[in-house]
């Protein structure tokens, strides 16, 4: 082991990366990144979905119509689209430090505004640009993928991920009881549901500042200071970046799965609370904790995705991979259609609970098949998968949640029916070194790895 190997707390391979994930270590740079990853995109799950379990309150005070609300979801995805493909592009040019932090420093004004919107326009404005800040997904996928190594960047973007996506849930059950005790001071409810949104606010600012001042791009330094050449290898341009990811096919169909897995829990994050609220006649409290129980469920399943994902890769390589995840996404879209048929309360919370656990582990490891698809494009197709989510989520949303003529029920069932078609394509990624589902290598399988990162 060379000097510079010997300053890593964790043992590393030949680019510094760590071989190792002990997801309650602080060791620098490796697992302070990944701290700082997911507490930062927590934040901004919490900000964006802050205003689902509030919606009872909200939509009596600003006069909603269910077209204003179905249009509002649509729009809180709608930023993150166009976002997200552009944070990747910004992370392979910044690094995933300075792109997360300005993110997020630049929507926190727009969380505050929240206090003061007055119009059903305002309030689908509003959503439409807190979704921006959900790009920061991409930079937290990008940054794992930076400081892990292969045989563990699986786990690492999957705990990464999953441990954010609790924000979601977190703010399903925090929202309210933030509401309720603003409202045992005797504040009116249409005020104390504005003035709860200080909170997101200045959590996400908080993080923000955080990933700024601690967090470093690669476990050498960050970007500026690796741009300093240290080969005669000339630097790609951002054009020539951007076409080699936007061309990688792989990318795209990733992009489809992950919009059936990761697009459908945004969908039911957006829908759910407010589901339980009307159908089974809930409070607004105990609709918040059952909506709730679907995002905590990140806190293991989205990494045992990531876990199942490089477990498969150590014992069957790409191929694992990508069975796996077929696997667990079509039990995830048979479970969405079974959500919309149960109707019991008992019963459609243990199916929601089952449902969450799958589909959040397909996110997972669709995450865990990502860094292998281009190495020098990593960030443009991180970017074009996570806007496959939101994407999803949008097409989902429009077709089933917004003026539907269908009931929420049939809705969720369908979206089922959307899950398990939109996997199909998985059966067709193929690696010509690695291989794919139903085929081996056409190439041998030790390329060296300056082939590997020409895989177009």
């Amino acid at each position: 082991m060379d000097f510079k190997e010997s300053q890593f707390a964790l043992p590393v391979d030949a680019e510094h990366k760590a071989t190792v994930f002990k997801p309650f270590s602080l060791a620098a740079p490796h697992m302070r990144a990944f701290h700082l990853a997911w507490l930062s995109l927590f934040a901004t799950f919490f900000s964006t979905f802050a205003i689902p379990p509030l919606l009872p309150i909200i939509r009596e005070d600003l006069n909603l119509t269910d077209t204003d609300i179905g249009n509002a979801g649509i729009a809180s995805f709608m930023g993150s689209i166009f976002s997200r493909l552009a944070m990747g592009t910004a992370c392979d040019v910044f690094g995933p430090r300075i792109a997360s932090a300005t993110l997020s420093l630049i929507t926190v004004p727009i969380v505050f505004s929240a206090c003061f919107i007055s119009t059903p326009q305002a309030f689908i404005v509003l959503r439409f640009l807190i979704g921006f800040s959900l790009a920061n997904f991409v930079s937290n996928q990008f940054w794992m993928s930076s400081m892990f190594s292969g045989c563990v960047v699986g786990v690492a973007n999957g705990v990464a991920a999953g441990w954010a996506d609790v924000g979601a849930g977190a703010t399903q059950l925090i929202m309210p009881l933030i509401f309720a005790s603003i409202t045992s001071f005797n504040v009116p409810a249409f005020t104390a549901w504005r003035v709860a949104f200080v909170v997101p606010a200045l959590f996400q600012a908080v993080t923000a500042l955080m990933v700024l001042f601690y967090g470093q791009d690669l476990p050498d330094g960050n970007y500026k200071r690796r741009r300093q050449p240290s080969s005669t290898k000339p630097r790609e341009s951002v054009f020539k970046v951007l076409v080699h990811g936007i061309s990688n096919y792989r990318g795209w169909v990733l992009g489809l799965t992950y919009g059936y897995c990761f697009g459908v829990e945004l969908t039911v994050d957006n829908i759910i609370a407010q589901y339980f609220y009307d159908r089974f006649n809930l409070n607004i409290e105990t609709a918040g904790a059952i909506a709730a129980s679907f995002g905590v469920m990140n806190l293991f399943s989205r990494p045992a995705g990531g876990v199942i994902s490089d477990k498969m890769g150590r014992m069957f390589g790409i191929r694992g991979r990508l069975w796996s995840l077929w696997v667990v996404q079509t039990v995830a879209g048979l479970l969405c259609i079974l959500l919309g048929r149960v109707n019991t309360l008992g019963a459609s919370i243990l199916v929601i609970c089952v449902f969450s656990v799958f589909v959040q582990a397909a996110s997972g490891l669709t995450f865990g098949v990502v860094p292998f698809v281009s190495k020098r494009s990593l960030g443009v197709i991180s970017g074009m998968t996570g806007s496959g989510g939101t994407m999803g989520a949008v097409v989902t949303q429009l077709l089933l949640f917004s003026g539907s003529k269908y009931s929420k029920e049939t809705s969720i069932s369908l979206m089922g029916v959307m899950m398990l078609v939109c996997s199909i394509p998985i059966t067709f990624i193929y690696f010509p070194q690695w291989g794919g589902m139903f085929c081996g290598p056409s190439h041998d399988p030790d390329w060296v790895d300056e082939e590997y990162r020409l895989i177009e």
